[in-house]
């Protein structure tokens, strides 16, 4: 029964199927099947095989998409069921976000559930999050990374504002800031002084693990 229903997560992932991972997912909060098990192995064996088919060529942004959004529905029916206390994995916590006045997020949920396939424990904060969000978010959750995605270049300043605010609440030395977005690039990081630039969501989970070594 068990490896049933982590080859069935798994396979949704694979197979692009959001209705099938969600119903997996359902099944493992109704047979009372360790949550943690059913993310770590079943959801994220799957997103991480897509990863490396995409890093391949083999499959496109599309693909990689769909299969991002499987994950993350499912996580929405099994994170709640985590015991008090539970991490996905200890590689490190990671507060993500679309910058304030940008309702792009198509990019950043990639990045997320690429991250949270990898082991880390990863709080979304959605699109056009306040820089007030990220900074108490950061605070309370004890964030070793925060990840700022732009698609606008109107809304790039707003990186710089966080950063600042960090400076500001002496969390800075505390957490590494990672940025990325199609307007964002490496000469924009430096900048303002963020620790990294990621182009895309396999290089975020490289860039995260290279920070936390």
């Amino acid at each position: 029964m068990p490896e049933n229903i982590l080859n069935r997560l798994k396979d949704a992932v694979l197979k692009y199927d959001v209705e099938s991972a969600v119903e997996a997912a359902n099944e493992v909060i109704k047979t009372g099947f360790d949550p943690l098990e059913a993310i770590e192995q079943g959801l994220g064996d799957g997103l991480r095989i897509v990863g490396e088919k995409f890093e391949a060529g083999e499959i496109f942004l599309p693909e990689l998409m769909i299969a991002a959004q499987a994950m993350k529905q499912s996580l929405a029916i099994l994170k709640p069921a985590l015991t008090e206390g539970t991490s996905i994995k200890a590689l490190g916590r990671v507060v993500i976000g679309t910058v304030e006045g940008d309702i792009h997020d198509i990019g950043k949920t990639i990045v997320a559930a690429m991250l949270t396939a990898s082991g880390f424990e990863v709080y979304d904060l959605g699109c056009d999050t306040p820089t007030s969000k990220f900074v108490d978010t950061v605070k309370d959750v004890e964030a070793d990374i925060i990840g700022m995605s732009a698609l606008l270049t109107t809304t790039m300043p707003k990186m710089t504002e966080v950063v600042n605010a960090l400076n500001k609440a002496g969390l800075r030395d505390k957490v590494k800031v990672v940025v990325g977005g199609a307007p964002v690039s490496a000469a924009w990081a430096k900048e303002i002084k963020a620790d990294a630039y990621a182009e895309d969501a396999i290089a975020a989970v490289n860039v995260a693990k290279k920070l936390l070594q």
